[in-house]
């Protein structure tokens, strides 16, 4: 069985470039991923971020469902302590009655970044602790079980079926196991962290409405290349982006990798900048597939979902080509790159 390969593409502005762009390069790139064989295509939830365009993830799912017709389509994710339960049901209704069959529902428990959007959105930091409660109010609107005034009815997303991701570190494990979803964790640095997140994920698993059994999906960025170097500059805009949001509160759009080369740095900027460059996937065709191979055979992982941005957008389509060839999808050649077969 090769590996099931999907992209998270969070429509990363350019600077100089208008943000309309980058929605609509998020649409054109659900298509090109179509057409290489990508398993899914999600989109993101961001608020308030300059480096960030996609704010309203349903909206634009259901665009881009509307322009392919046979990848999944669905959201990594909709931050659910930012929405009612009964909307967020209501949201996912529409797009599966749309597009059935396609639709996945991805969902994270972060709230805004700072306190002027978290006081925009009508939350708080102390949203996130109910993220359980919420999860299971949300698997009610679409079962009619247990949930907040029973007499109200998600309409159209009562009886439908629509999988729910998680999107979890290691410390989020439990609650997908609890609410009985797949597991979204991030699983290129920090390994061992992540294997036993995936672990006690496993472990604890309580079949649901939304999955019968353990799902696994690892998240993070994937870079390849004619050579290692080309690679990793790839990488550069958005650890740059990365430290340079951490040391002025802002995350900016992404900006080339030849400036940012270039770039007079403070010891800070450089220190963060140098981490952020850290404990990703990147390399020559081989490099990836024996690194990458070998992290799904140790993590058991169903599937991977490719996060990465860059600035050059011809360099980065190269590098998903690339990836698509290496896990051997159905438009891009022989299959190298395997995983076990998932568990009964």
């Amino acid at each position: 069985m090769t590996i099931r390969l999907s992209i998270l593409d969070r429509s990363r502005t350019r600077r100089g470039r208008p943000q309309a762009e980058a929605l609509r390069d998020t649409v054109r790139f659900a298509q090109q991923a179509e057409a290489l064989g990508y398993h899914r295509f999600w989109v993101s939830e961001h608020h308030g971020v300059p480096g960030v365009a996609g704010s309203a993830p349903t909206v634009l799912a259901a665009a881009v469902a509307a322009a392919t017709s046979r990848i999944r389509v669905g959201t990594g994710g909709v931050m659910l302590p930012n929405h009612r339960t009964l909307v967020v049901a209501e949201q996912f209704g529409v797009l599966e009655s749309l597009f059935p069959g396609r639709i996945d529902m991805g969902l994270g428990r972060s709230v805004g970044f700072t306190d002027g959007i978290r006081r925009a959105l009508g939350t708080e930091k102390e949203a996130m602790g109910d993220f359980g409660g919420q999860l299971a109010e949300l698997e009610g609107w679409f079962t009619d079980g247990p949930r907040p005034h029973s007499e109200v009815h998600a309409r159209p997303a009562e009886g439908l079926r629509i999988p729910a991701f998680v999107l979890a570190n290691e410390a989020g494990a439990e609650l997908a196991a609890a609410a009985g979803a797949a597991l979204v964790i991030g699983g290129l640095s920090g390994e061992e962290r992540m294997l036993a997140a995936v672990g006690r994920y496993r472990a604890a698993f309580r079949p649901s409405s939304w999955w019968q059994r353990p799902y696994v999906v690892i998240a993070g960025n994937v870079a390849v290349a004619g050579s290692r170097e080309e690679a990793r500059r790839l990488l550069v805009p958005e650890a740059w982006a990365l430290a340079h949001s951490r040391t002025h509160g802002v995350f900016p759009p992404l900006e080339p990798a030849e400036e940012t080369e270039a770039r007079a740095m403070t010891e800070r900027e450089r220190r963060l900048y140098e981490d952020g460059l850290r404990g990703h996937v990147h390399g020559t065709e081989d490099e990836v597939a024996a690194a990458l191979g070998a992290l799904v055979e140790r993590s058991g992982a169903d599937e991977v979902l490719v996060t990465t941005s860059s600035y050059d957008r011809e360099a980065l389509l190269d590098s998903y080509r690339r990836l698509a060839r290496i896990a051997g999808l159905p438009a891009a050649g022989a299959p190298v790159l395997t995983a076990p077969a998932p568990p009964a």
